[in-house]
């Protein structure tokens, strides 16, 4: 603070708010990404660590990560399946370094339960290091300025020098993780090596490139499970919608045409994209499960495509023996004209478009209902 005359205004004073509250944002930020990013490497180092030399690994054999993830989760342990515990293997592997970047604390935590002296870098992946030592990222880098959902990406990198590349772009330009993912499948790395003015492309490649946000965002599947969050509370877009899914839950059930509540913000793995369902209800007489999604928007192809990819993913993975073909309602609010769609993906069977045409609720019940809540919202907001 600068000593003298207070010439503080209205507008100075907004200004130093936001300036004061978006860095002590992004200072949390960093801190739950720092403390992710480190916990998963732990993760690694004791699985690596207990594979070296578990007294009882042998009475595991080829089950180990199996019988590890379905103790971790029983305990009420975040994203500790099979696939991401191998994950977080490789992310030791690939990132040694990261050990120069603990704290005292942490450090002393691992070596209690190591049995051996914790490296400077672990030699069962020096190599890391070797390919390009005068490219090496500072670690402080790696952990203040790349969230681990960046880190899932770049551990896929099989070449060292490649992924080293990416993480100084990544850092320099403050790349968020679908920019990076961008970056790496438009072959910007390989791209750079043929080009003959490699400043030129840099240039070009950071010019309107995607960058994160310099606050936490509790979005990430990552972030909010690791924070102990559920995703109803970090995935609704608006207190409208919370209370349109909260009406619509319970309209579906009091309809009394066999709807069973399944799940609310379903979250589902498509590739690398997790991607969140409304509601998901089966339905005992159809023998079906029903997709929910509600836009707070008109109507577009885009909602159609996003339900359509819902009800085929659940086709593929959800389905079981007896079950008919899933199917999808998406609910489009808007004050003037409300829309209801449903989905039928796949569907070839006229058999199977009439019987569900009797057993859903009918588009004009459904319209009702949105525009019924849409008017108490609008005339409680108005108040």
């Amino acid at each position: 603070m600068k000593k003298g005359k207070n010439t503080m205004n209205f507008d100075s004073l907004v200004v130093s708010i936001r300036q004061v509250h978006n860095e002590l944002t992004a200072q949390a930020g960093r801190a739950v990404n720092m403390s992710l990013t480190l916990r998963n490497w732990a993760i690694g180092f004791y699985i690596e660590e207990y594979e070296r030399s578990g007294t009882d690994r042998a009475a595991y054999g080829e089950r180990l990560m199996d019988h590890l993830s379905k103790t971790l989760q029983d305990q009420g342990l975040s994203r500790c399946d099979r696939r991401e515990l191998y994950r977080y293997r490789q992310f030791y592997f690939r990132y040694p370094q990261i050990v120069e970047a603990l704290t005292p604390q942490l450090a002393s935590l691992l070596q209690g339960g190591s049995t051996r002296r914790l490296p400077a870098v672990n030699p069962g992946a020096a190599k890391v290091d070797s390919a390009a030592p005068q490219l090496r990222t500072k670690e402080q880098d790696l952990l203040t300025k790349l969230s681990f959902t960046h880190f899932v990406e770049l551990i896929n990198i099989e070449d060292n020098t490649k992924r080293i590349f990416y993480e100084i772009e990544c850092i320099r330009g403050n790349w968020s993780v679908r920019e990076l993912k961008r970056q790496i499948n438009s072959l910007y790395y390989e791209r750079s090596g043929l080009s003959k003015d490699k400043k030129k492309l840099a240039e070009l490649a950071q010019c309107g490139a995607e960058s994160t946000e310099a606050k936490l965002n509790i979005r990430d599947p990552y972030i909010f499970e690791f924070l102990g969050l559920k995703s109803k509370e970090v995935m609704s877009e608006s207190a409208l919608e919370d209370q349109l899914l909260d009406k619509l839950q319970e309209f579906l059930l009091e309809l009394g045409h066999g709807f069973c509540f399944e799940s609310r913000q379903k979250r589902i793995l498509i590739g690398k994209t997790h991607n969140f369902v409304d509601l998901v209800f089966y339905h005992r007489i159809l023998k079906c499960h029903v997709l929910v999604e509600l836009k707070q928007a008109e109507f577009s192809h885009e909602n159609i495509g996003q339900l359509n990819t819902y009800v085929s993913w659940y086709r593929k993975n959800m389905m079981s023996t007896g079950d008919n073909p899933p199917v999808g309602i998406l609910l489009c609010t808007s004050k003037d004209h409300p829309l209801v769609e449903y989905a039928l993906a796949g569907m070839d069977n006229g058999l199977f478009v009439s019987k569900y045409q009797l057993g859903l609720p009918k588009k004009e019940e459904m319209q009702r209902f949105v525009e019924e809540q849409l008017f108490e919202g609008g005339t409680e907001n108005d108040e």
